[in-house]
């Protein structure tokens, strides 16, 4: 009994040992404009940050990433068909401010690549400029010279997890591409699109708001001033963590949301 007491007592400690190494793994392998590491971008702005681990990077001299970006893990990013190329004096791959990456996605830009501001990337997003072509039916498909088209993905963007953009698409402004959507072509502003190839499942228009209209109604935003005492009060959190957090959360979803909006009106009075 005593010998397996010290045993668990020892794992204990070699499992904080490693979650606490590598914690500081992942804050010194990350990548910022003032800690670039061995990667020499093209212009990387400020408050921008790599997550470790990398994905593979290369070709980052024609790299430009806007302010206030989050790379996260096991990102990809690329700039020409392989590392050493000379691609000239533009950049190949543009992202702009305010853009999320999320895990696992890759962006290969071996043609022009423009991903603007405000763009938010579920993971595992596929994003190419480079398309296998299989015009002669004689030579083995990944033998034969690729065909490149740009991408440009415009600001406010939402990208589905598992999505793939294709060479050649163009997608307009507040566009939301659904989980695992393949997207090719040029799709309007302030649309939805989803499925294998996408089309256009919901479109706005100042004339006629949401078509089809949406399902659900607008969440109610938090007002400006609100304090976290007051949003603690508002949801009774104090009396259901007494209670247990199980119970709070239902009563608090149980409240008619008419009630819920008039307290947040309240609120937004009070401040």
């Amino acid at each position: 009994m005593r010998r397996n007491t010290f045993s668990s007592w020892r794992r204990r400690l070699a499992q904080r040992a490693v979650h606490a190494g590598w914690a500081w793994l992942q804050r010194t392998g990350s990548v910022t404009a003032e800690r670039p590491g061995r990667l020499r971008f093209g212009a990387m702005g400020t408050g921008t940050r790599l997550a470790f681990p990398l994905g593979t990077v290369f070709g980052e001299p024609w790299i430009h990433l806007g302010a206030h970006c989050i790379i996260g893990e096991q990102v990809t990013l690329t700039a020409g068909l392989m590392p050493g190329l000379d691609l000239g004096p533009e950049p190949i791959l543009r992202i702009g401010d305010g853009v999320v990456l999320g895990r696992g996605s890759h962006v290969i830009a071996d043609t022009a690549v423009t991903i603007g501001n405000d763009c938010y990337f579920g993971p595992y997003v596929y994003v190419t400029s480079t398309n296998h072509s299989y015009d002669d039916p004689h030579q083995p498909i990944g033998k034969q010279w690729p065909r490149m088209e740009p991408v440009e993905i415009g600001p406010g963007c939402w990208i589905g997890t598992g999505a793939v953009i294709l060479p050649g698409a163009r997608i307009g402004r507040n566009v939301v591409v659904a989980a695992g959507a393949v997207v090719r072509g040029e799709v309007p502003d302030h649309t939805v699109v989803a499925g294998a190839p996408a089309r256009v499942v919901r479109r706005w228009t100042a004339a006629e708001g949401w078509q089809p209209p949406l399902r659900t109604p607008a969440p109610v935003p938090i007002p400006e001033g609100v304090t976290p005492e007051q949003l603690l009060a508002l949801a009774d959190l104090e009396k259901g963590a007494e209670k247990g957090a199980g119970k709070g959360a239902e009563k608090s979803a149980a409240r008619p949301a008419g009630e819920r909006d008039s307290r947040l009106a309240g609120l937004e009075t009070e401040g």
